[in-house]
């Protein structure tokens, strides 16, 4: 089970990853954990029944209830034995192997020398063949002949390569003449050398996720791992050992299946694919097209789109075949199936939740249940929606608004009290105060249509609510009698002619004829007043 130190949403990344079919070592490259950790909390995981995907209501306290349970008695599983090959009779004549057909078919997941050996000797049965020591020895000195970047063995469907070259492309404006720097995101597989590219306005995290989206579909399904280089919008923090990947970014990966292992810091052999595929694109699409003039980004991926179709279909050097037909051939029936729902580009936020049980996202304020003011909430926000989650469990949905300063609130987040308030309406407070009397009426007619906001308005007349509560209905309309004679209709006047005691002193229904040289104010009170 894992530790305090280590949080559970890399537990659930474990988890994720090893129903994936992933073993411990990418798992752990990939979720900055040790290869003993991840063993055993993959251990864990196995002994508490858990595989992805998780209950949607799994939060990680009822996780960590599930992995607190006894594990089960070890199985010792039984020994698989070992097939014994036998090599073939020797022959008159010794058949050259097909090393260039032998180096792509190496780049197919499980495919050993070994294998490839055996294959021969079969598929030349009655023939001298090369023994395996040498079948392997003359492997390897065709190899040294290839690229350097054709050395690392690259298995079907395993890896993708992305990165953004540096050449980038200009875009003017036709109506103003303003440029601006179109930058080039390119992505590679690794054992076919497919390769994608297009034009994108800026590096940021919305144009990288959404790169990856249509490179997806340009592929028709998702590798196992894509490798990005450590750019800052996929990568918070680079590291050598523990790199920190961008949340939404993680959960790109998620929602396709992939696990994302960004390249080392300083180890370009760890890119050298990505290296090598923008290098490719530079001078086969971007220097093509360098004394073009683009009026929009939409023209220029046309343009790339149609030599980008040239490049995957020129044909290898040094191998048979091309890009196109080394991907139908071996990447494109390894990739896994897309998702059936498309992914969603969302933004994800950390926000206290104030004393007013609401959360802050660009000026706006959204409503959490009150029982977590004080506590951290994470925002996920969409094009259209604010999701706040609490613990791995969303709390609230809302409706994203663009008013800034202003809130959105689900009543079932507020206190009772506050509730309660919120049920008193302008015609529920104006019957309220025709039940009392009519000088009642008309201070609260005046609160609600002359104060310079509603809400104003709706305090006021809760105050007098309360006044009614704590002298009675009698007192406060004959409180309002009076300060509606001498014309001040305020709560403050009222509450002061309660105190006093004013209201159950006699007094003339209507202000004196000086009262109208005296202008209507709140601080003016009329002589009748001291009376």
């Amino acid at each position: 089970m894992p530790t305090k130190r280590v949080s559970m949403h890399k537990f659930r990344e474990v988890i994720r990853l090893k129903s994936a079919g992933f073993s411990l070592r990418p798992i752990a490259t990939a979720v900055r954990l040790s290869l003993g950790a991840v063993a055993k909390y993959a251990k864990a995981a196995e002994v508490a029944g858990l595989t992805w995907p998780l209950p949607v209501d799994c939060s990680d306290e009822a996780l960590a209830q599930l992995l607190s349970k006894p594990p089960a008695a070890p199985v010792t599983a039984a020994a698989t034995p070992t097939a014994i090959a036998v090599a073939a009779p020797a022959a008159p004549k010794i058949v050259v192997p097909d090393f260039p057909a032998i180096h792509q078919e190496l780049k197919r997941k499980g495919v050993t020398l070994q294998l490839l050996w055996h294959e021969y000797c079969e598929g030349n049965e009655g023939l001298r063949t090369y023994a395996y020591s040498q079948f392997c020895e003359r492997y390897r000195r065709f190899a040294k002949t290839l690229k350097r970047s054709m050395r690392q063995t690259h298995f079907a469907g395993e890896k993708l390569f992305v990165d953004y070259a540096g050449q980038t492309v200009p875009i003017t404006d036709a109506l103003t003449g303003e440029i601006v720097s179109a930058q080039i995101f390119v992505a590679v597989l690794g054992c076919s050398n497919y390769t994608y590219a297009e034009a994108t306005l800026s590096q940021q995290l919305p144009d990288w996720l959404a790169s990856h989206v249509r490179t997806f579909a340009f592929l028709g399904g998702t590798s196992a791992v894509v490798v990005p280089d450590n750019l800052k919008s996929g990568v918070d923090k680079a590291c050598r050992y523990e790199p920190e990947i961008n949340k939404s970014y993680e959960e790109l990966a998620t929602h396709y299946g992939v696990a994302v292992i960004p390249a080392r810091p300083y180890r370009p052999k760890d890119k050298a694919k990505a290296e090598v595929a923008v290098q490719i694109v530079e001078r086969w699409i971007l220097a093509v097209l360098r004394r073009r003039t683009f009026f929009s980004l939409a023209e220029l991926n046309g343009a790339i789109g149609a030599l980008l179709t040239q490049l995957n279909t020129k044909p290898f050097k040094a191998l048979p075949g091309s890009r196109l037909s080394a991907f139908k051939t071996l990447d494109q029936p390894a990739l896994r199936a897309l998702p059936a729902q498309g992914y969603e580009y969302a933004q994800w936020k950390k926000a206290r939740a104030n004393i007013d049980y609401h959360v802050e996202y660009e000026g706006h304020y959204y409503s959490v249940p009150h029982g977590l003011v004080g506590q951290v909430i994470d925002l996920r926000v969409t094009a259209t929606t604010v999701e706040c989650l609490h613990n791995n469990q969303r709390v609230a949905s809302h409706v994203r608004s663009p008013r800034r300063g202003t809130h959105t609130t689900v009543d079932e987040h507020m206190p009772k009290s506050h509730q309660a308030h919120l049920q008193w309406t302008p015609g529920k407070l104006l019957n309220w105060a025709i039940g009392i009397g009519p000088c009642t009426k008309d201070i609260v007619q005046h609160q609600l249509t002359n104060k310079p906001h509603p809400e104003m308005g709706y305090r006021s007349c809760l105050g007098l609510l309360s006044l009614a509560r704590k002298y009675g209905n009698d007192r406060l309309e004959a409180a309002c009698r009076r300060a509606v004679a001498i014309g001040s209709l305020t709560r403050k006047s009222v509450l002061s002619i309660l105190e006093a005691r004013l209201d159950q002193l006699p007094h003339a229904d209507a202000p004196s004829s000086s009262a109208a040289l005296f202008p209507d104010h709140v601080n003016v009170r009329g002589p009748k007043y001291f009376h």
